[in-house]
């Protein structure tokens, strides 16, 4: 099988990329194993290179709460389950030393091409330098945490302050020789579809940290919106204190209900038959937009700039606050009233009282 390695000591000898495309081999490992959003935003990197390696067989390591994100996507081979989260609770114990064995022989098992680090973190490195193949990663200065990047074989530069979607489909496409073309294209096409009668709306109002929180009135004033388009309400919540609280945003709302915990893949489906989604920063939201629903997100603790909702071409999404300056209510009914009349269709950004990052991919 012939591979041309494109390392760093090799690029001035006039090696070119496309090369490496068209003679490498098939097997290919991601490495990305959280969180909700940042493996929603994996998956159009997975398209890509589904799309420029046609032959590729790609295994995903992803953490065992979020395994059914990968298996989403039809180009994916295997994903490999792994607990961090769960073991570095007991990071010592009996149970955990053996899974965590287990873990590192059917890495051991496999021989890849290449071992794609998309996370670039020291807990990927973990996992990373246990594969058996040539690791790509991020260079000193790309890496969210540099010390990373001295554990791989090549190393590639990725503008930092991109949105995470271009990132990763920039350091893939670096890592296997071709170029990014094109909106993204998320592969959730199994799962997406046609909004559904009676039709309804997706709010998630909860969230990870109570600093990201919006104000409760700010809320209802969007859910009555909501509500005079005619549309039912599905709350979103995922603990008892976050359903407690959606609870009490619909109080004397006859038509709106709190949904039950449910596994991600028919949380999906919710989202997909959803008329618009309007959420805090949070996996979910993102998820709603990789679906191709219009979609609102609501930052307050963390910046859009790097995580922008993004969406297929055509999907109307809204990314609206900063860290520190959540937006107003009437900056968020404003993009629901675009988002409810350009419904699958590419607009312009809303002039907004707030900062806001919209991505209509064309």
């Amino acid at each position: 099988m012939w591979v041309l390695m494109l390392a760093p000591h090799t690029r001035g000898i006039g090696i070119h990329p496309t090369l490496y495309n068209r003679a490498m081999s098939k097997r290919i490992l991601i490495v990305r194993t959280s969180s909700l959003g940042d493996l929603v935003h994996t998956l159009p990197a997975i398209t890509d290179i589904a799309r420029h390696v046609p032959q590729a067989q790609i295994d995903w390591v992803a953490e065992e709460s979020f395994a059914e994100i990968p298996a989403w996507h039809p180009a994916v081979h295997e994903v490999i389950p792994v607990a961090h989260r769960r073991w570095r609770k007991h990071w010592w114990a009996g149970d955990t030393r053996k899974q965590r064995a287990a873990l590192r022989a059917a890495l051991q098992a496999r021989q890849y091409d290449i071992v794609l680090d998309l996370q670039g973190l020291m807990k990927s490195i973990w996992i990373v330098r246990q594969t058996r193949g040539t690791r790509h990663g991020l260079d000193l200065r790309s890496a969210r945490e540099p010390l990373a990047s001295l554990f791989y074989d090549v190393r590639h530069t990725v503008k930092f302050w991109q949105p995470a979607v271009i990132r990763h489909r920039t350091l893939a496409a670096a890592a296997l020789g071709y170029t990014v073309q094109g909106a993204p294209d998320f592969g959730l096409q199994a799962l997406a579809g046609q909004p559904v009668d009676p039709p309804y709306a997706v709010i998630m109002p909860s969230a990870s940290r109570d600093d990201k929180l919006w104000p409760a009135q700010d809320w209802r004033a969007v859910m009555d919106r909501l509500r005079e388009h005619g549309l039912a309400l599905r709350l979103l919540a995922g603990n008892p204190d976050e359903t407690r609280r959606a609870q009490e945003l619909i109080t004397g709302m006859p038509d709106a209900q709190v949904l039950p915990r449910m596994s991600l893949t028919d949380i999906a489906r919710e989202l997909a038959g959803a008329r618009i989604m309007v959420g805090l920063d949070s996996g979910l939201t993102h998820l709603s937009a990789g679906l191709g629903r219009p979609t609102i997100g609501i930052y307050k603790a963390s910046t859009p700039v790097r995580t922008p909702l993004q969406g297929s071409a055509g999907t109307y999404t809204a990314s609206l606050g900063e860290r520190g300056h959540a937006p107003s209510a009437t900056t968020v009914l404003s993009a629901v009233e675009q988002a409810l009349s350009h419904a699958g269709n590419p607009v312009a950004s809303p002039t907004l009282d707030q900062p806001a990052y919209n991505q209509n991919p064309t």
